[in-house]
C-alpha cells in the first residue's frame, strides 16, 4: 500500500455528529491522563516534605516553599518532571537518612556529603534503584559496611564514603559494583582488612583507601586487573609486604600513593615503566636496593621516595624526566654524584636530598633553567661551591646546605631573591665576606644559620626585621652588634670578632630567648635594659671585655636557666637579686667582683660557679673562697645564740603541738564517721582537719560530679591550703567497683610532675569521697578566659584579660602534662576529659591539668565499666567517643586541640553555632574564609607583634581537631610544634 490513502485518511474530515462523539470519548482519557501526571509530582512533593520534616534541624530547607514547584527548590534538579538529583551538601542535616528516601524512584545523583548524618549504612537506598552517584562523605556514618553492600544500584558509577567513621573489613560483596568508577573509602576507621574483590572493579578509575588502620594487609595482585584506573590512594593503611610486579599492568596510572606504610623489598621496575604515570609517592616505607629498570615514565611530575632505605645512585635516566617539578629522596642511603642534566630540568622546582651519601658537586645549572624554589642537600659529602645561578629567576626561598665539604666565597646574587626566608649553610668550609645586601634585600628573610664557617664581614646597622633565628658563631665577624630584629628569638653570635659595646636598645626585642655573644671583643658594661628580655633563657655574654658590675635587674629575668659571664672585668659585688634566679648553670669566674655571694647562692650546685675572684667570700665553705670576714668566730657565736632560742622554742612547741594532737585524736575516735584515708604523699594533716573544712564558707565550686572547698589548715605549720573534691556516691559501690576505683586512683596518684595536679589524699566512706589536691591559687583557666571570675576577697572587681603570653605558656604547661601521660607513663594514661575547667592555674599562671575522671566513675557505679569506658564532655569530646570503645590517646589530642582554639578565638567549646561545636566552627571558617585575623580574640587584637604565634596555635587547634583520629599530631609533636614558637633554638 503507498502512502496516498494515509494522506487521504489523514485529511478527512468526520460529521459533526462523529467529531461530537469522539470528543466525548477522549475527554474523561485526557483528564486521566492528566491526573495521573499531576499525582506523580503531589507524590514527589510530598516525599520531598516528608523528607524536609525529616530533617527539620537543616536551616537550609527552609526555601523549600510549597507555593514553587518542587523542582526548582534549592539542591533539587529534575528531568521530565521527576527528581532526579539531589546535592544538599554541608547543610547542617543531623538526622539519619529517612527509610522512604527512594520513593524518589528517578533519583540518579545524590550528594549529601560535609553533613552530620549520624547511624550505620543506609540499606534503605538500596531501593535507589537508577542511582549512579552517591556521596556521602564527611559525615558521623558508623559501624561497619553492611556485607550485601552490593545490593546498591548496579548502575552507580561513583560512591565516596569518606571522612566517616566505618570500622571492621570492606566487604568482598563491593566487588560486585561492576559499573563503579569511583570507590572512595578513606579517611575511616576500617581496622580489618579489604577485600582483593576489588580487583574485580575493571572499570574502576579512582580508588581511596589512605588513612584506615587497616590490620597489616598485603596489596592484593589482584589489583592489577583494574586495568582502567587511574588514581590509586593508600597512604597510612598499614600496609606490609612488597609492592606487586602486577601494578606495572595498570598501563592507565597517573598517580600512585602508597607512602607511610610498612611496605619493603624494591620498588619493581614496571612501576617505573608506567607511562602516563605523573605521581609517584612511596615516602616513610621501608623499601630496599636500588632504582633499577628502564625509566619510561617520563610524565613523571612528582617523584618523593623519601625516608626509606634505598641504595645505589640517582638513575641518570632522571635527566630525561622533562617535566619534573619535585625530587625528594632524602632519608636513604643513596650514593654517587647528582646527575648534572637535573640543572636543566625547566619545571623543577623543589629538590630535597638530603641525609644521604651523596658525592661531588652540585650541578653548575641549578636555578638558572627552572624558577628553583627550594634546594635542600645537608649532610651530605658535597663539595664545590654553591651554582651561581641559584637565584636567576629570583624564585628561590630556602637553601638548605649544611655538613657538607662546600667552599669559596657565597654570591652576592642570592640577594636577588627578594622571597629568600631560610638560609641554612652551617658546618661547611664558605670563606669570604657574607653579602651584605642579603640582610636587606629580602622580606622575609627569618632564618639565617652559618655558624662553622669562614666568613667575614659586618651586620648592617638594623637587621632584617622579620628575622626569628640569627646563629652565626665561629665564623669571622666583627664590627659592632646591630640593633637587633624586633621579631628575633635566638641570636647566637659567639666566637667572632665583633667588637664595642651591646646596644642599649634592647627593649624592641622583648621574644628573645637565646642571646650568646660568648668569646667576641665587647666593651662596655651590661645594659640594665636587658632586663626587658622577659623571655631570655639563655645568656652568655663570657670571654668579652665587659666592665662595670652585673645590674640587679638581672633577677627579674624569671625564666633565664644559664647565666654566663666569666671571663670579663666585672666589679663589685654579686646582687641579691641573682639568688632568686632557677638557674641550672651559673658561671662568674674569672672577674674581679667581690663581697659576700648571696646567700640563696652559696650551696654546692654552684661552688664551681664564683673561680678566680679574689675579692669574693662566703659565709659557708666554699671551693676557692675565703670565709667573710663578718662572719668569723664572734660573729658566727652571736648569729647562733638567738638561733638556737628560736629552734628551742619551736621544739618546745612542737612538743606541745604533738601532745594536744594524741589527746585530740583519742577523743576524735569517737564522733568520726567510718573515714579510710589513703596518703599518696606525706601528710601534715588527718582526715579531721578535711572533714571540718567542708563547710558551706568553704564552697568554691560545684557541678554534676561533686563539689569542690577551700580547706585552709591553719591549724598546721606553713598555714597550708588544700582543694578538696566531695563526690557523693550515687549507690552503694560493690566491691570489684570499690577496688577498680582505688586501683585508678593508685594509678593517677603515682603521676609525679610539675604540670598535673598533685593528687595528695583520698578519703573514703560509704556515701562519698573526698580527694584531696593541692590548692591552685589561680582557678581554673575557664574562669580567666571569658572574664567572669571575681576574686574570692569579695571585692567584686573582674580580673584582667589574660595576655598573649600567659596564653601561649598556659598551652605549653598544659602539653607538657599530657605529653608526659601519654608518652612516659607505663601504661600510658588517658585524661578523657581535657577542657579549660580542668586546666588550673597557681599564682604565676603556671598551668596545671586536673580531674582525671574518678568523678565520673564513682557517679555511674551502676555501669559494668570503669573510667576507661567514660568519655569527655559536650564541645570537646572526640567524634569517636560516640561510637567506638577502642579510643586511644588521640582523643585527648582532640579535646586539647578545643583549648587551643578556646586560647585563641576566645569563644567557647560549645560556641561554634546553632549545629557544630568550636572545631567545626573554626575548620568550617577557616576553609571558607581563608584567614585567620577574623577569628582571633578582640581581647588580643593590641597584640600585633604576637599575630603569627596566634595564628601558628590556631591552626595547629584545627590540627588537633581533625575527625580522623589518625591525622591528629601526638602530643609530643604538640609540645614541640608550641615550643617551637617560644624559639629556643638550635
Amino acid at each position: 500500500m503507498g502512502t496516498e490513502p494515509y494522506k487521504a485518511a489523514f485529511f478527512f474530515s468526520p460529521p459533526a455528529h462523529l467529531l461530537r462523539s469522539s470528543i466525548l470519548l477522549w475527554l474523561p482519557l485526557l483528564f486521566i491522563s492528566e491526573a495521573a501526571v499531576a499525582h506523580g509530582d503531589d507524590q514527589e512533593r510530598f516525599v520531598l516534605f516528608d523528607i524536609k520534616s525529616h530533617w527539620s534541624n537543616a536551616p537550609a530547607l527552609s526555601s523549600w516553599d510549597v507555593s514553587s514547584p518542587h523542582c526548582n527548590w534549592s539542591g533539587i534538579r529534575c528531568s521530565n518532571g521527576s527528581v532526579t538529583s539531589m546535592s544538599l551538601p554541608n547543610i547542617s542535616i543531623t538526622e539519619p537518612i529517612p527509610p522512604f528516601f527512594c520513593n524518589l524512584t528517578s533519583l540518579a545523583h545524590l550528594d549529601l556529603s560535609y553533613n552530620d548524618i549520624p547511624g550505620g549504612f543506609p540499606t534503605c537506598l538500596y531501593r535507589c534503584s537508577n542511582l549512579r552517584y552517591l556521596d556521602l562523605s564527611q559525615n558521623l556514618l558508623v559501624g561497619e559496611l553492611p556485607s550485601d553492600i552490593h545490593k546498591l544500584s548496579s548502575q552507580l558509577l561513583h560512591l565516596d564514603l569518606s571522612y566517616n567513621n566505618f570500622i571492621g573489613d570492606i566487604p568482598p560483596s563491593i566487588g560486585r559494583l561492576l559499573s563503579l568508577h569511583t570507590l572512595n573509602l578513606h579517611d575511616n576507621f576500617f581496622d580489618g582488612s579489604f577485600p582483593a574483590e576489588l580487583g574485580n572493579l575493571s572499570m574502576l578509575e579512582s580508588l581511596t583507601l589512605a588513612y584506615n588502620p587497616f590490620a597489616s594487609p598485603r596489596i592484593p595482585v589482584e589489583f592489577g586487573n583494574m586495568t582502567r584506573l587511574k588514581y590509586l590512594w593508600m597512604t597510612y593503611a598499614n600496609l606490609v609486604g612488597e609492592i606487586p610486579e602486577d601494578l606495572g599492568r595498570l598501563a592507565d596510572l597517573d598517580h600512585l600513593d602508597l607512602a607511610r606504610n610498612g611496605l619493603s623489598g624494591s620498588i619493581p621496575a614496571a612501576i617505573w615503566s608506567l607511562e602516563k604515570l605523573t605521581t609517584l609517592y612511596l615516602y616513610d616505607n621501608k623499601l630496599t636496593g636500588e632504582i633499577s629498570g628502564k625509566i619510561a615514565a617520563l610524565n613523571l611530575e612528582e617523584i618523593d621516595v623519601s625516608t626509606n632505605r634505598l641504595t645505589g645512585s640517582i638513575p641518570k635516566e632522571f635527566v630525561n624526566l622533562r617535566n619534573l617539578r619535585i625530587l625528594f629522596m632524602y632519608n636513604n642511603s643513596l650514593s654517587g654524584e647528582i646527575p648534572r642534566g637535573i640543572g636543566l630540568l625547566r619545571d623543577l622546582r623543589d629538590i630535597r636530598l638530603f641525609d644521604n651519601h651523596l658525592v661531588g658537586v652540585l650541578p653548575p645549572e641549578l636555578g638558572q633553567h627552572s624558577h628553583l624554589t627550594n634546594l635542600e642537600v645537608s649532610n651530605n659529602r658535597i663539595s664545590g661551591s654553591l651554582p651561581e645561578g641559584l637565584c636567576a629567576n629570583r624564585a628561590l626561598k630556602s637553601v638548605v646546605v649544611f655538613n657538607n665539604n662546600l667552599t669559596g666565597e657565597l654570591s652576592a646574587s642570592l640577594a636577588d631573591c627578594y622571597g629568600l626566608n631560610d638560609i641554612q649553610l652551617y658546618n661547611n668550609n664558605f670563606s669570604g665576606e657574607f653579602p651584605r645586601r642579603i640582610w636587606s634585600a629580602s622580606v622575609n628573610l627569618t632564618t639565617v644559620l652559618i655558624d662553622r664557617n669562614h666568613f667575614t664581614g659586618v651586620l648592617p646597622d638594623k637587621l632584617q626585621r622579620n628575622l626569628t633565628r640569627l646563629v652565626m658563631n665561629d665564623n669571622r665577624f666583627s664590627g659592632r652588634i646591630p640593633t637587633l630584629a624586633p621579631r628575633l628569638l635566638v641570636f647566637r653570635g659567639s666566637n667572632n670578632m665583633f667588637s664595642g659595646e651591646i646596644p642599649a636598645e634592647l627593649t624592641g626585642i622583648s621574644r628573645l630567648q637565646v642571646l650568646l655573644l660568648d668569646g667576641n671583643r665587647i666593651s662596655g658594661s651590661i645594659p640594665t635594659s636587658i632586663s626587658n628580655l622577659k623571655f631570655l633563657t639563655q645568656l652568655d655574654l663570657s670571654g668579652n671585655l665587659l666592665s662595670g658590675g652585673i645590674p640587679a635587674k638581672l633577677g627579674l629575668l624569671e625564666v633565664l636557666t644559664k647565666l654566663d659571664l666569666s671571663n670579663n672585668r666585672l666589679s663589685g659585688s654579686i646582687p641579691r637579686e641573682i639568688g632568686n634566679l632557677k638557674l641550672s648553670l651559673l658561671n662568674l669566674t674569672y672577674n674581679q667582683l667581690s663581697g659576700e655571694v648571696p646567700l640563696q647562692l652559696q650551696n654546692r650546685a654552684y661552688e664551681r660557679s664564683f673561680l678566680f675572684n679574689p675579692g669574693l667570700c662566703s659565709f659557708k665553705r666554699m671551693v676557692n673562697l675565703n670565709i667573710c670576714a663578718h662572719a668569723g668566730p664572734n660573729k658566727l657565736s652571736e648569729r647562733l645564740i638567738p638561733i638556737s632560742l628560736v629552734l628551742g622554742g619551736v621544739m618546745f612547741l612542737m612538743l606541745v603541738v604533738t601532745g594536744m594532737l594524741m589527746c585530740r585524736r583519742r577523743s576524735d575516735a569517737a564522733d568520726l564517721p567510718a573515714f579510710k584515708l589513703t596518703s599518696f604523699h606525706q601528710l601534715d594533716f588527718t582526715q579531721r582537719h578535711i572533714i571540718r573544712g567542708l563547710t558551706e564558707a568553704n564552697l568554691i565550686g560545684s557541678g554534676g560530679s561533686g563539689q569542690v572547698y577551700r580547706v585552709n589548715l591553719q591549724n598546721r605549720a606553713g598555714d597550708a591550703v588544700v582543694a578538696v573534691k566531695k563526690i557523693r556516691n550515687s549507690g552503694k559501690l560493690d566491691w570489684k567497683m570499690e577496688r577498680t576505683f582505688e586501683a585508678e586512683v593508685k594509678v593517677l596518684s603515682s603521676i609525679r610532675h610539675c604540670s598535673i595536679v598533685k593528687l595528695l589524699c583520698c578519703i573514703s566512706s560509704a556515701d562519698c569521697k573526698l580527694l584531696v589536691y593541692e590548692y591552685m591559687e589561680k582557678g581554673s583557666l575557664d574562669q580567666w578566659l571569658y572574664g567572669r571570675r571575681r576574686t574570692r576577697s569579695g571585692s567584686g572587681h573582674f580580673q584582667p584579660p589574660l595576655d598573649w603570653r600567659k596564653r601561649l605558656g598556659i598551652a605549653i604547661d598544659a602539653a607538657k602534662g599530657l605529653c608526659y601521660m601519654h608518652h612516659h607513663c607505663t601504661p600510658p594514661v588517658i585524661h578523657r576529659d581535657v577542657k579549660s575547667s580542668n586546666i588550673l592555674l597557681d599564682s604565676g599562671f603556671g598551668a596545671k591539668i586536673a580531674d582525671f575522671g574518678l568523678a565520673r566513675m564513682l557517679m555511674k557505679v551502676s555501669e559494668p565499666e570503669s573510667a576507661s569506658a567514660i568519655a569527655g564532655t559536650f564541645g570537646y569530646m572526640a567524634p569517636e567517643c560516640g561510637h567506638s570503645k577502642k579510643i586511644n590517646e588521640k582523643v585527648d589530642v582532640y579535646s586539647f586541640g578545643v583549648v587551643l582554639l578556646e586560647l585563641t578565638t576566645g569563644r567557647k567549646a560549645q560556641d561554634g553555632g546553632e549545629h557544630e561545636g568550636l572545631a567545626g566552627w573554626a575548620a568550617r571558617r577557616l576553609r571558607d574564609k581563608g584567614g585567620f585575623m577574623g577569628m582571633i580574640d578582640e581581647e588580643l587584637s593590641d597584640e600585633l607583634n604576637y599575630m603569627d604565634d596566634i595564628g601558628t596555635v590556631l591552626r595547629l587547634g584545627i590540627e588537633c581537631t581533625r575527625r580522623n583520629a589518625m591525622l591528629r599530631p601526638s602530643m609530643k609533636e604538640v609540645l614541640r610544634k608550641l615550643t617551637d614558637i617560644v624559639g629556643l633554638g638550635r
